[in-house]
C-alpha cells in the first residue's frame, strides 16, 4: 500500500459522512468478494469498507449497472440473469470465481415485503422498475444458491426483507435451508436492524450467513448494539442539494396534522400513505422504501428530503454518482454500507482469519 489507511474508514463502527475517493485509503484484507443481485452496490460499499476486493458481480438491470460500474469498476461484471450466469461453461468462468471467500447477494423477494400485498403476489411473475425483464420473484433466491453450488465459496450471505421471516412466509425459509443444505452449507438467519449498525436509520432486514460444510467453521455470533444516530445528527450541518420536491398541497395539509415520526396515514380519512413519513429530528428515520412515498419528509418544511440528505441517512458515500437514475429509487433497493461493512467484519474476524490461522 502506498497510501496510509484512515482510521476512520477501517474503523467497523465508522459512522457518518464519507466519500467513494475514501476507499483508496483502505487497507486491504486479502479477502475476494462476488456480488449477485448488487443493485447500486450498498454491499459492495460495505465489504470495501471492511477491507475486501470486490471482484465483480451479476446484476440484470441495464441502467442499474451502468451506475454500479462508473461507481465501482468491476473487474468481472455479468449484465444478465443470475440464471443465465448460472448456465455459463465452467471453462468460460474466471478461476478467481471458483475461489470465493464470499458470495454476497441480495435476490429479490419483495412479493413478500411488509410494505406491499404479499400472499396475492407469491409464485406469480412481475416486472422490475427500469425495463427489467419479466421474472418469477419467488424463484431467485434458489438460482442464488444454485450459484453457491456452482462457485463453491467459504461463505455465502444473502441479505432480504423483513417479511421472509413473518406468516406463511416461513415456510419458504425451511425451503431456503434446505436447499443450502443440498448444495453443502450450514445456514444461520439473522434478522438485524440498520440504527444498531451505524445507520441513522430504522431498517430492519434479514441476513442469511452460510458457512461450507467441509469448513468445519463454528456457529458465528452477530450482536449488534451500536448508540442510535438521531436524523438531527446524521443531517446536522447539511443544507439541501439538488431537486427539491415539495408536497402537493394535500400532502401538506396531512404533514401539518402529524408529529414527527409520524406517517401520514395517521391523518389521511382512509389511513392511506403509510410509506409517507414526517422525519424526527430525535430519533433513526423510518425505513427507506424504493417508492418515493417511502423517502422521509422533512420535520420543518413540506418537502421530501434532499438527495443529498437520503444519502446520508442510508450510509451511502456523498460522492455517489446515480447517473441518471432516481436516487430514492436506488437507496430504498440497497443495502446500507455500514450494515454490510458490520456483518463483513464479523465474518472476517470469526471465520475467514480462523481459517487462515488453521
Amino acid at each position: 500500500m502506498t497510501k496510509t489507511p484512515s482510521k476512520q474508514i477501517i474503523h467497523p463502527t465508522m459512522t457518518g459522512g464519507w466519500k467513494l475517493t475514501d476507499l483508496d485509503a483502505v487497507e486491504k484484507n486479502g479477502f475476494n468478494v462476488f456480488s449477485c443481485f448488487h443493485c447500486g452496490g450498498g454491499s459492495t460499499m460495505g465489504y470495501k469498507l471492511a477491507g475486501y476486493t470486490v471482484l465483480g458481480g451479476v446484476e440484470i438491470d441495464p441502467k442499474i449497472m451502468k451506475v454500479y460500474r462508473a461507481n465501482h469498476h468491476p473487474k468481472h461484471s455479468y449484465e444478465m440473469p443470475v440464471k443465465e450466469f448460472n448456465e455459463i461453461p465452467r471453462a468460460d468462468i474466471p478461476a478467481e470465481l471458483f475461489d470465493l471467500d464470499i458470495l454476497d447477494g441480495s435476490p429479490p423477494c419483495s412479493s413478500f415485503s411488509m410494505a406491499g400485498a404479499r400472499e396475492r403476489k407469491w409464485g406469480k411473475e412481475h416486472a422490475f422498475r427500469e425495463g427489467q425483464a419479466v421474472q418469477e420473484l419467488d424463484s431467485l433466491f434458489f438460482d442464488y444458491i444454485r450459484t453457491a453450488e456452482i462457485l463453491q465459496p467459504k461463505i455465502v450471505v444473502a441479505e432480504n426483507v423483513k417479511g421472509l421471516i413473518i406468516g406463511n412466509a416461513k415456510g419458504y425459509v425451511k425451503e431456503i435451508f434446505r436447499e443450502f443444505d443440498k448444495a453443502g452449507y450450514e445456514v444461520q438467519l439473522f434478522l438485524l436492524n440498520g440504527c444498531k449498525m451505524g445507520v441513522p436509520q430504522r431498517r430492519e432486514r434479514t441476513f442469511f450467513l452460510a458457512r461450507r460444510k467441509d469448513l468445519n467453521l463454528p456457529k458465528i455470533e452477530l450482536d449488534f448494539n451500536e448508540p442510535l444516530i438521531t436524523v438531527g445528527e446524521a443531517l446536522e450541518g447539511m443544507t439541501p442539494e439538488g431537486k427539491i420536491t415539495w408536497l402537493t398541497p394535500g400532502s401538506t395539509a396531512l404533514w401539518e396534522k402529524v408529529k414527527p415520526g409520524e406517517t401520514l396515514s395517521k391523518a389521511h380519512p382512509k389511513g392511506h400513505r403509510f410509506n409517507a413519513f414526517k422525519a424526527n429530528p430525535n430519533a433513526p428515520s423510518n425505513t427507506f422504501t424504493a417508492s418515493g412515498d417511502g423517502v422521509a419528509i422533512h420535520w420543518k418544511e413540506p418537502r421530501r428530503l434532499a438527495q443529498n440528505e437520503a444519502i446520508r441517512i442510508q450510509s451511502f458515500p456523498d460522492d455517489y454518482d446515480f447517473g441518471a437514475l432516481d436516487p430514492v429509487y436506488m437507496l430504498g433497493m440497497s443495502v446500507p454500507p455500514f450494515m454490510a461493512q458490520r456483518v463483513a467484519h464479523q465474518i472476517r474476524v470469526q471465520w475467514l482469519e480462523a481459517l487462515n490461522d488453521g
